[in-house]
């Protein structure tokens, strides 16, 4: 592919704070951080090298909230992704990226035309982010083994870490988002080619034999 179609990608590393590990109120379960974290940290390494930007988001909650206060360590950003360098840090309220911040302008001031996406959570933060930047008209990756999920239950019922991430994956690409893992992420983005994802017709025939 040449450098005239090349995509032109930032790396969005969405709230990797410590709320989302071992003695955070979040725990990830799926995949393992054990595998995401190392992974995410190999991705914003590899567009460092690249050139391409880096974008990372962390979430504030408001005062008085459980979870993600700014003044907290639950609330800071892991270490790992702290001690790398980045182009833009954003800080949110809401799940989406784009909601109440400057990612947006940021992204069309640098004529970025793909999103691709890591951190947490795959089902909250992420899937806000994917689904709004397909309806910008983003092209979206998502590095499934560079973000995670974590158990529910409630009224609706009850959801293990791994169904949500699998069945979040496959949605995603179904129709919104290229589903990819670091490694091929890493070599698309070192050769400036596409990633593809998969269509909703498709994806269905393929489910029904």
């Amino acid at each position: 592919m040449s450098n005239t179609t090349a995509p032109r990608r930032a790396l969005v590393v969405i709230d990797v704070q410590n709320e989302y590990f071992e003695g955070g109120g979040l725990p990830i379960e799926y995949p393992p951080v054990e595998q995401s974290l190392p992974n995410i940290a190999r991705a914003m390494d590899a567009a460092h090298a690249a050139g391409t930007p880096v974008v990372v988001v962390r979430h504030h909650a408001p005062k008085g909230a459980p979870v993600f206060q700014a003044d907290t360590h639950n609330g800071q950003l892991h270490p790992e992704i702290a001690r790398r360098p980045h182009d833009h840090l954003v800080t949110k309220a809401m799940p989406s990226v784009f909601t109440g911040t400057d990612f947006g302008d940021w992204l069309a001031r640098h004529e970025i035309d793909t999103l691709s996406v890591a951190g947490y959570m795959t089902q909250n933060c992420d899937a806000s982010t994917v689904f709004e930047a397909m309806h910008r008209g983003l092209n979206v990756e998502f590095l499934s083994d560079a973000t995670g999920a974590l158990p529910y239950s409630n009224a609706a019922g009850q959801v293990s870490a791994e169904e949500i991430h699998r069945v979040f994956s496959v949605v995603f690409h179904s129709n919104f988002a290229a589903v990819t893992s670091t490694d091929a992420w890493i070599a698309a983005m070192q050769a400036g080619q596409a990633i593809e994802k998969d269509n909703v017709v498709m994806s269905n025939r393929r489910a029904q034999g």
